[in-house]
């Protein structure tokens, strides 16, 4: 990518994209530049008169030009705004190579709200929505930033500053933007973003970082230079109050102060630990996730959840603290054993479900687990907690395998079976639960030709469903449960009787 490109903002109508490059420019001195304005001053008449008298195919042609041209020119300094449909011009997006891309996303409600009806391609309905889901693609494939239009109206500078950084981020990075009620935050993608001067918090803040045995002699040293580093011993044995209070301490007697920050370096272990370390250490510091297992960087390193578990339950104690920002370099998926993808493969299946659509068909394809399908499941995610950041509606769907699969990690002292292959375990649960027979099957499939389990071994289904009923989801006499109608239709706040549970654990366990 070249430092000296342009942000250059894409997104369908409506997204806000002429506002936005505006408001950049009068923030930070930027040259906001709209092609729409060009176009017309080219051919000398509004566009909605170039679309009545010449078509669309007239309209295209000469944006192409024009875009063109425009990029060409176009430097560090500028800030250019481009029609919803520039993308669909293959020279316009060659061109595009070079510039620093941002993809304004809007979803087809809120873009109907805005422009329905003022626009030539803004008629009917059912085309705008028909147009607008056609393009998405174009943009992700185009975008080196996925951002929310809504920030236009709120943290549009902040924005701006981790757009920017991509310009010093290793060719091929990406960014993605967070939002939730309680904070917003960036999430960079890319290999070899460790070492990189990318960090989403400025240099004034001192760097302490919490990682485990196996992490450390492999990554630590790559990922920059800390005031103070602490390692646990690896696994789920660790994620406790005992092993909180040693992290605490740890900091304390090295100095760590509010202004300084905590970086989480390893899996879902060390993310949820070191959360919840940074959330309650001297009343709450910033925390920057780098999660390096699959099952982090598709999951757990976003959204907020951090906690330890307690002999009752997993994830008992906890509270949510939003990241200062994810760094996830996949390179460090290279050095993951076997078993460990294994186990994040779970949680891909999991997103999968979930999301449905083109995520559902390249896992259900048996798609390589690359770094378009890590960001994907990121993006996934972080939409649903966007949505619902504190499990009060949507986000429970998250859960989908975790109830019978928290079940079965509890009874086996967390030492039998991987989280990942927990979760495994429980989504076929789930499945059985939600006599989807012959999705189960193919996910029972696709979870074996990965490593991971089709059957909980040498576990006593007896006390996996005690251990169902004492979930943390637990609300009055019954536990809800996550259930899937099809990919890309998941249900939350399921009602399971005894009886239902009895038979897919049974399925499950023998």
């Amino acid at each position: 990518m070249s430092p000296r490109g342009a942000i250059v903002l894409i997104g369908f109508m409506g997204a806000g994209k002429t506002t936005a490059a505006l408001q950049l420019a009068a923030e930070r001195g930027l040259r906001a530049i709209d092609a729409d304005q060009l176009i017309e001053a080219r051919a000398g008449s509004p566009i909605a008169e170039i679309f009545a008298r010449d078509g669309e195919g007239r309209f295209r042609a000469l944006e192409e030009e024009v875009v063109c041209e425009l990029l060409e020119r176009s430097g560090s300094g500028d800030v250019v705004s481009l029609s919803g449909g520039a993308v669909t011009s293959e020279r316009i997006r060659a061109a595009l190579d070079g510039h620093v891309v941002v993809w304004l996303e809007v979803s087809p409600e809120l873009a109907w709200r805005r422009v329905g009806g003022g626009r030539p391609l803004a008629v009917e309905r059912g085309e705008f929505d028909a147009r607008h889901d056609a393009r998405l693609p174009l943009y992700g494939a185009a975008a080196d930033a996925f951002v929310p239009a809504s920030v236009v109206r709120s943290s549009l500078g902040r924005v701006y500053d981790a757009v920017a950084a991509l310009r010093d981020a290793p060719r091929g990075a990406r960014l993605l933007w967070a939002l939730s009620a309680s904070g917003e935050y960036p999430v960079y993608l890319g290999r070899g973003l460790l070492g990189s001067p990318v960090w989403p918090l400025d240099q004034g803040s001192r760097r302490f970082c919490v990682t485990d045995r196996n992490v450390a002699p492999l990554w630590l040293d790559a990922a920059g230079v800390f005031e103070h580093s602490i390692a646990i011993e690896p696994g789920e044995p660790s994620k406790t109050l005992t092993t909180a209070a040693e992290v605490w301490s740890g900091l304390a007697r090295a100095g760590m102060n509010r202004g300084d920050h905590l970086v989480a370096l390893g899996g879902g272990v060390v993310g949820d630990l070191a959360g919840f370390c940074a959330a309650n250490y001297q009343r709450g510091v910033e925390v920057v996730q780098v999660p390096t297992t699959l099952a982090a960087q598709v999951d757990s390193a976003y959204g907020g959840k951090t906690g330890v578990d307690i002999p009752e339950g997993k994830n008992y104690v906890g509270s949510y603290h939003q990241p200062a920002g994810v760094i996830v370099d996949p390179a460090t998926l290279d050095t993951l054993p076997a078993q460990e993808v294994a186990a994040g493969y779970a949680e891909v299946v999991k997103t999968a479900l979930i999301a449905g659509g083109s995520l559902w068909e390249r896992i259900a394809a048996d798609h390589p687990i690359d770094d378009d399908v890590i960001l994907d499941c990121a993006r996934c995610k972080l939409a649903i907690v966007a949505e619902d950041e504190r499990d009060a509606g949507r986000r429970q769907v998250l859960n989908l395998g975790h109830t019978v699969g928290h079940a079965i990690e509890t009874v086996s002292g967390y030492r039998r079976y991987r989280h990942g292959e927990a979760v495994a375990l429980g989504l076929l649960a789930a499945l059985e639960l939600s006599e989807q027979s012959e999705l189960r099957e193919q996910v029972a499939t696709l979870l074996s030709r990965h490593g991971l389990p089709r059957r909980a071994e040498g576990v006593d289904r007896a006390a996996v469903a005690q251990a169902t009923l004492r979930d943390k989801k637990r609300v009055g006499d019954s536990v809800p449960f996550v259930l899937v109608d099809a990919p890309g239709a998941v249900r939350h706040g399921a009602a399971v009787s005894g009886a239902q549970l009895d038979a897919a654990l049974e399925a499950l366990c023998g």
